[in-house]
């Protein structure tokens, strides 16, 4: 039984002796005590004050000599005003120690058939360019959410819509055939993601200057717009798309496939997979049927020039457009259809969509048309809806060519951890410094986007990001190290000595506290779908093992059962410290 269990029920039967009253357990608030008071954990009295007609004080103080005296974890307590603070006594903690130590999947809960089967989707690219900084964070969110979901026993399957269709796809096409000169990845020496988004930036630029030149015309804006030959010729070219014309079909397969092998291999580098990848230029057309199907029974309604919409005024919201006049179809539409294609292929009892804040009004459109189309699951569809990653000169803008790209912000941060490591590399072989660089550079990077409460915008700083003294990922990194290292030199004995007799001083008893943290962690991590409080937690607990590691000595220490007890604490901190990286897709290293 969990402390916080054994201390509500040791508070209930105390409340039951000493004024006759029933509590609940489930009822019985306990909470972590704070730094500033002596104890462990923390009782708030207030609601027992009608049970015992006494002030809180003395509420508390009773209840706290009852439990000393009855309740075998408990050693001691104080009280101040209303709340009670017990002490945990030695023999407990060290039990405990003993029982996370045998456990290997301590905090993790097994998948079983029985498990609920979970969805989560993320990245979402669009195949006209290549993946950028809110990309990584999109996918470092959505799989360590699914690593965190799979901790807490539920069967996940990670997915991936990959926007492979519409107009910002022909216009990367046009640019390629107006301008490319058959240029190649294998002419260029171009990854192929990074080819197509360079064609993407070429069409803007010969947009703008043609807008430009209309103007000076004398044309309006809009009038600029329209009369656009550019963008005429790129809706022309998604129109010959939908309507299966062979050369374009051919050249979309070609640019596309480029376009797949880069990500593949950015993917790779990032440590993300996926258990399946739809395309909307296979789910496009089955929300299309589905959003005609609705306008033949009256549930969306047709413009005169031939759009199909939908009225979602009843529901406080707007007028939503789902296929346009020349009937080509909008995102929503495609959403539709993966949505429908998804459900057929899994029996998903959760669908999470991890999508940018800047998306919130489209889900909430989603889950309508979904629940209005008949589809029941459609209302119960969860958006885990993150903020944006800002740069000190703001936004990023893909189509004019200003953004982090993903493979470059990798290999700064690489060369980042080798510059900064070089010192601790020296003895190194050049092949085990590179894969250590790789390490630390790509968990600073990780750590530093997912250390941020999802729901907030952030500011990327790469710097401060790869600082071994901070909040960071290479801060857990060489703790990690240090207590392997500690665990290499200790050899045999780690296995073989004995803590029975140890008795755990307060810094120890604070320490496996904290590693019993990690249960309760994991469990509202998977509950509030938030990586943050996992990383948090690894920061907290690295913090406390490096206190213990410089007040005490653990090699030297002189008694045996204390020294084995040392030794076999910060073992468990090791791998509960790897354990709570792994869900944030971080690796250790062995060394530093």
């Amino acid at each position: 039984m969990k402390i916080e269990e054994i201390i509500a029920k040791g508070v209930s039967d105390a409340v039951k002796a000493l004024y006759g009253a029933d509590v609940e357990p489930a009822a019985v608030q306990v909470q972590q005590t704070k730094k500033e008071f002596e104890g462990h954990l923390t009782v708030v009295v207030f609601p027992y004050l009608k049970a015992s007609h006494k002030k809180p004080e003395e509420t508390a103080a009773e209840i706290g000599a009852w439990m000393v005296e009855n309740v075998e974890a408990i050693d001691r307590f104080n009280a101040v005003k209303g709340f009670l603070n017990l002490g945990v006594s030695p023999s407990y903690w060290l039990s405990l120690l003993h029982e996370i130590a045998a456990d290997e999947d301590f905090g993790f809960r097994p998948v079983t058939d029985e498990s609920d089967l979970v969805m989560v989707e993320y990245s979402s690219p669009n195949t006209n360019k290549p993946l950028h900084l809110g990309h990584v964070r999109n996918n470092l969110l959505g799989y360590s959410l699914a690593q965190i979901l799979k901790a807490n026993g539920h069967k996940v399957v990670k997915t991936n819509i990959v926007n492979d269709r519409g107009i910002h796809i022909c216009k990367s096409m046009l640019a390629w055939q107006k301008w490319g000169d058959g240029v190649t990845p294998e002419s260029s020496g171009k990854k192929g993601d990074h080819l197509i988004g360079d064609f993407y930036v070429e069409f803007d630029k010969h947009y703008k200057d043609e807008l430009r030149r209309l103007k000076a015309s004398g044309m309006t804006d809009e009038e600029a717009e329209a009369n656009s030959t550019l963008m005429q010729e790129a809706r022309e070219m998604l129109r010959r798309w939908e309507a299966g014309d062979p050369e374009v079909r051919s050249l979309w397969k070609m640019m596309n496939e480029w376009v797949y092998a880069g990500f593949d291999e950015t993917y790779r580098r990032l440590g993300v997979d996926f258990d399946k990848i739809y395309y909307e230029s296979d789910t496009y057309l089955e929300g299309k049927d589905l959003v005609l199907g609705g306008l033949e029974k009256g549930l969306m309604y047709r413009k005169e020039d031939g759009s199909v919409w939908a009225d979602l005024t009843g529901d406080g919201l707007d007028h939503k457009l789902l296929l346009r006049s020349d009937g080509t179809s909008v995102y929503m539409t495609q959403d539709i259809g993966t949505a429908k294609l998804r459900f057929q292929d899994y029996p998903i009892d959760k669908m999470i969509y991890v999508v940018g804040n800047e998306q919130n009004y489209h889900f909430q459109v989603l889950a309508l048309l979904l629940d209005r189309l008949g589809f029941k699951w459609g209302k119960d569809l969860t958006h885990f809806s993150y903020g944006m990653v800002e740069l000190p000169e703001g936004k990023m803008k893909s189509r004019e060519g200003t953004v982090v790209d993903a493979d470059e912000l990798m290999d700064s941060m690489i060369a980042d951890a080798r510059e900064t490591s070089a010192e601790r590399f020296a003895d190194m072989a050049p092949e085990e410094a590179a894969e250590i660089s790789r390490i630390v550079g790509m968990g600073a990077l990780k750590y530093f986007l997912l250390k941020v409460d999802p729901k907030k915008n952030m500011l990327f700083n790469p710097k401060e990001s790869i600082d071994f003294n901070g909040n960071t990922g290479p801060f857990l990194q060489y703790t990690y190290a240090r207590i392997r290292s500690v665990c290499r030199r200790a050899g045999e004995e780690l296995s073989a000595c004995s803590y029975a007799e140890a008795v755990p001083n307060e810094k120890e008893q604070t320490l496996i506290q904290k590693i019993a943290d990690f249960s309760q962690t994991v469990a509202e991590a998977g509950r509030i779908y938030s990586p943050a409080l996992i990383a948090n937690y690894c920061y907290d607990l690295a913090k406390e093992y490096n206190q213990f590691y410089h007040d005490y000595q653990i090699l030297r220490e002189a008694d045996p059962a204390t020294r084995c007890l040392r030794l076999n604490l910060s073992a468990v901190t090791a791998r509960t410290l790897r354990a709570g990286v792994s869900l944030l897709g971080i690796e250790m290293p062995e060394r530093m």
